[in-house]
């Protein structure tokens, strides 16, 4: 976390901005910040249409010329060409919210970090799945407790998910670590140690530019393994869930964090929402003049297509 300036007002009502108004700026941010009151919907931009009642512009430069009383932007493109949406957000002094993953590349999320602070504006780069309702509560009961192993597995039906988004098979768009990297953003929050990547298999369509399905292994302090396990073909039930055997007992968490059994036992959680705790956080930073800029999750991507063995496939077609 990165500390740019200083505010202390409480944060309420506040116009926001969305660019990139696509599924999930429609399934969750819009009704996140609607849900709120730290922030107003006050314009979007995108060429794919906007949102009933709410002025559209076509780009971020006609948002940017109309709107220079908006004080913040949610940035939900795809990660290829965010980074420069992002530049222009952040040389235009406004407070930017990344979806996930932040960025095509761990040095241009670095840049605008470093952008952010040198214009003295908050930079989130948001990793939604940490705000499940069981994240929380898994990561404090792990903090103080000896872990022997941990699986993940994130299988999901691409076609269910991401219908007909090419974007998502161009290189850049992760392939299967689009939802893959959720999986990683909660090890990373919940493991009390860090690990790293010893091996990694990655499984190409022979038609697509990025993976459908890849194995990683980690190790972690004391010889502690990490596997994961995600798949993009999953037909039926679908699976994200994290097991972490301990010396004192098996942690569970399930549907994709939502869910959180600790020896058995369902926990008693709370009922926020990932999406409604991002902008919570995003407003928090806002007020107190932080930036939030967690690379590690894509850390873990790249380290993985650094020593991936590639596997090519059946082609995918959707």
């Amino acid at each position: 976390m990165t500390a740019t300036s200083s505010s202390g007002a409480e944060l309420r009502g506040a116009k926001i901005a969305i660019v990139g108004v696509g599924k999930i700026a429609v399934d969750q941010h819009i009704p996140a910040i609607a849900g709120l009151e730290a922030f107003e919907l006050a314009a979007t931009a995108s060429r794919a249409g906007g949102v009933e009642g709410i002025e559209n512009y076509a780009d971020i430069t006609g948002l940017l010329a109309a709107h220079p009383d908006i004080p913040a932007l949610s940035l939900c493109i795809p990660p290829v060409p965010r980074y420069d949406i992002a530049v222009k957000s952040l040389m235009a002094g406004k407070h930017t919210m990344l979806e996930k993953p932040p960025g095509a590349t761990v040095s241009e999320v670095r840049k605008l970090e470093k952008l952010a602070q040198a214009k003295g504006v908050t930079l989130f780069a948001t990793w939604h799945s940490r705000y499940a309702d069981g994240v929380a509560a898994a990561r404090a009961w792990l903090s103080d407790r000896k872990i022997t192993s941990v699986q993940i597995d994130w299988k999901e039906d691409v076609r269910r998910w991401h219908p007909g988004q090419e974007w998502v098979w161009q290189p850049g768009g992760l392939g299967v670590f689009d939802p893959g990297i959720n999986a990683l953003s909660i090890m990373t929050e919940i493991l009390p140690n860090p690990v790293h990547l010893t091996a990694a298999e990655l499984f190409f369509p022979k038609n697509r530019a990025t993976p459908i399905a890849a194995n990683l292994n980690f190790v972690g302090p004391a010889g502690m393994a990490v596997k994961a396990d995600f798949d993009w073909r999953q037909e039926g039930e679908q699976s994200w869930n994290i097991t972490v055997e301990t010396t004192e007992g098996l942690l569970r968490l399930t549907d994709g964090g939502a869910k959180l059994s600790i020896n058995g036992v369902d926990q008693t959680l709370p009922d926020v929402g990932e999406y409604p705790g991002l902008y919570h956080r995003f407003a928090e930073l806002i007020e107190t003049g932080k930036s939030d800029v967690d690379i590690s999750p894509l850390l873990h991507v790249a380290d993985a297509f650094m020593v991936g063995d590639r596997k090519t496939v059946d082609a995918f077609h959707d």
